[in-house]
Formats: structure tokens, C-alpha cells, sequence
């Protein structure tokens, strides 16, 4: 287990970790965060250069990764919204460096059409351009839609542990990433995503586990984390790539704010998960809401558990597709990168996810978000992610 030691901060928490982190060393920083209509993503900037200003460490080199996004359609308010967003962002990064943008759309410059599974692998290719002679990269996902920041994440994590089974694959040759969200349960059950496309999206590098000619004779696993508000992508998903046979076990958010949010979820996707495909309820899976890395422990032994009981029928293939809020899906997806088999093995291992056309969300819903609530969980860390020595 990679992340057996971790390290995970809250609220006020991180900011002593970032003492910790940035003391008495040259610091090259690559912010990445998303251009989009979440407002979250100042609450955490502002958070980290109020932070930065006061300790003052040593920053050589600072950039501002804005990512932006095409092909979603939003009312005009989520519109004006997001050009705010963009250049709020870039006006308070100014006192430490540079911003640069990179887009994340469905056709190519000269405005070829591709796939949307290739425009999401050119775009973080984009992005892993600017990774090198970092010291320090963070991750802010607060305002990054999953199918992206999931590809970020797990290119990121690839580039900088290379090898998985070396008995200090966390050190990442001294850099230092971090995660950080803004985490809003409530606010993320209210943005509505709709519309999902026809096409599914894959993560770049969990694809083969759906493609490959070798892997279609192994029985299929299909491990859907649920969120509000997502019944019609979990459709799409099981129409485009769940077999009829498929073994299905629903991940369910469990320990919870509001105690009744697992119940809930469960009458929204009664229909096609339990009355359709009539999944067992002993298949159910529980994972904790505020607290990724548990869910990576939870999510990681049932894949384990799966892979070692299906040796016998030759192999199996693992599916995820993560429809709950942003701390899950991050545990989720360093489950997935720590699962993805770096030879021929027994078993492979996907992420599809049935990415939506538009966006609704009150825009009072927005302004009135408060992550930062001493009852609010916030932060999550990766010096977490990757474990760097002094």
C-alpha cells in the first residue's frame, strides 16, 4: 500500500504544514487550478498566498496554471462567473508570478473534431509540459471538473513515482505535491450535471481494461461511487460499457455529515442499480465522505479482494466510475493509480465516465458556499500525495 503513511490536514491544519514544507529551502512552485465557474478555488489561492506573505520562504520561481474547459454549455450567469473567476485568480497569483492557461476542448486548434477521451490526453499532456525543474506542485481541484482533475492527478502521480515497486517510490526524486480542495459536500450535491454525452470518456491510461481484445473474455467489476444529482451518467455508463453480467457494487458515502445521505442515494439509484439490474445489497461498499484516504484503503482492498478471488476464471477487469463528491473521488483515483498493473498481468483496470454537456447551479448557491466553516472540512494535502525527504 503506497499511501500506508500519509498526510491529510483540515481547515486550519494545513497552514503549519506548509511551514513545514516550504522552511529553509529554494522554492519552484507550479500552481494548477481550474478556470472554471467554482468560486472555491480563491478561497483556497488566497489561504496559500496570505500564507506565503507572512512566512516569506524562499520562492524563486512562481506559475499559475489556469485550466480552462470548452464544450460545456452554462446559463450566462455561470458564464460571467467563470471570465470573474479567471481574472480574480490571476490578479491575486501576480505578487508571486506568472499565469499561463491551458485549455481542455473538444477539437484540436486548426478545429479538427476528436474524441473527447483524446482532447481530455492531449490537454493533460498540455499541462505535464510545465512540470519540469518543479520543486513544489499542487493540485487544486476545487474548481476542476473529476474526468479532468482525475487525468491530472494520476499523470502527475505517474510522472513523478515512475516505478511503484521501489522501496522508496514516494520520495519523487524531492518534489513535493500537494492535493487541496475546497471541500463543500452540499454545494457539489446542488451542481446539477446534465445531458451526459453519447460518447464516454476514459482517463488516459485506464483504458485497456474496456478496449483490449485479450481482456473481453474476463468477467467485469464495476465499482460506482454515487453522488447526487448523477443518475443519468451512471445510466449512460452501464448502457455503453457494463455488461448484463457485470458484478456490481455501488460505493456508498458512509460515515456522513447528514447521516440520511447514504439512505437517499440509495432511493435515487433504486431503479437502475437495485430493480434493473438487481445488484445485491451485500455488494454495497462504504466509503468515508470527508476523508479520501480512507476511501483509497476501502476502495483498494475490494479491488484486491476481487482480483485474488477471479485468478481462478483467468483474470477480471476492475471499473470505476466516480459520481460522488471532490475527497472521495480523489481517494478513488489514487486507488486506481496504485491498482493500474505496470506489466501483463491477470487483471486490468478502467475509469469511464459519461462526461455532462451542461452545468446548472444557483449562482447564490456559489457566493453563499462556505468551505471554510470551522465545521467544514477543507483540505486535503499531498505531501499527502507524494512523500518528499528534507
Amino acid at each position: 500500500m503506497l499511501w500506508q503513511y500519509y498526510v491529510f490536514r483540515r481547515g486550519q491544519e494545513i497552514h503549519s504544514t506548509w511551514d513545514l514544507l516550504f522552511a529553509n529551502r529554494p522554492i519552484k512552485l507550479l500552481y494548477i487550478a481550474g478556470s472554471g465557474f467554482d468560486v472555491r478555488t480563491q478561497k483556497v489561492l488566497k489561504a496559500l498566498i496570505d500564507h506565503l506573505r507572512e512566512e516569506r520562504p524562499l520562492i524563486q520561481r512562481a506559475r499559475l496554471l489556469l485550466v480552462g474547459f470548452t464544450g460545456y454549455e452554462l446559463s450566462e450567469d455561470l458564464r460571467n462567473q467563470t471570465a470573474e473567476n479567471a481574472k480574480v485568480l490571476a490578479e491575486m497569483f501576480k505578487e508571486l508570478g506568472e499565469t499561463t492557461t491551458v485549455s481542455f476542448g473538444s477539437s484540436v486548434p486548426e478545429g479538427e473534431d476528436i474524441s473527447a477521451s483524446t482532447a481530455l490526453r492531449i490537454g493533460t499532456e498540455l499541462a505535464l509540459a510545465h512540470l519540469d525543474q518543479q520543486t513544489d506542485i499542487i493540485l487544486d481541484v476545487s474548481s476542476i471538473p473529476r474526468v479532468v482533475y482525475l487525468a491530472l492527478l494520476t499523470a502527475i502521480l505517474d510522472k513523478l513515482i515512475p516505478n511503484k515497486e521501489a522501496p522508496n517510490a514516494l520520495f519523487a526524486n524531492g518534489v513535493n505535491f500537494q492535493v487541496l480542495v475546497a471541500e463543500d459536500a452540499a454545494l457539489d450535491a446542488k451542481i446539477r450535471s446534465e445531458d451526459p454525452s453519447n460518447e464516454l470518456i476514459l482517463i488516459p491510461g485506464f483504458s485497456g481494461a474496456l478496449h483490449a481484445e485479450s481482456f473481453q473474455d474476463w468477467p467485469l467489476v464495476w465499482f460506482p461511487i454515487l453522488g447526487e444529482n448523477k443518475v443519468g451518467q451512471l445510466e449512460k455508463v452501464m448502457a455503453l460499457a457494463i455488461p448484463a453480467n457485470a458484478e456490481i457494487c455501488p460505493v456508498l458515502p458512509h460515515p456522513s455529515r447528514d447521516p440520511r445521505r447514504a439512505d437517499r442515494l440509495l432511493g435515487e439509484y433504486r431503479q437502475p442499480l437495485f430493480d434493473a439490474r438487481e445488484t445485491p445489497t451485500g455488494n454495497i461498499l462504504l466509503a468515508h465522505e470527508s476523508h479520501p484516504f480512507e476511501a483509497y484503503r476501502q476502495l483498494l482492498s475490494a479491488m484486491e479482494r476481487y482480483r485474488k478471488s477471479m485468478r481462478i476464471l483467468g483474470g477480471c477487469r476492475l471499473v470505476v466510475t466516480p459520481l460522488a463528491s471532490k475527497l472521495i473521488t480523489l481517494g478513488a483515483g489514487l486507488a486506481c493509480f496504485e491498482m493500474r498493473p505496470t506489466t501483463n498481468t491477470d487483471f486490468g483496470i478502467a475509469i469511464p465516465y459519461a462526461e455532462p454537456t451542461r452545468y446548472v447551479v444557483p449562482i447564490e448557491a456559489l457566493r453563499e458556499s462556505r468551505p471554510y466553516a470551522s465545521d467544514q472540512h477543507t483540505c486535503s494535502t499531498g505531501g499527502v500525495c507524494v512523500e518528499v525527504s528534507g
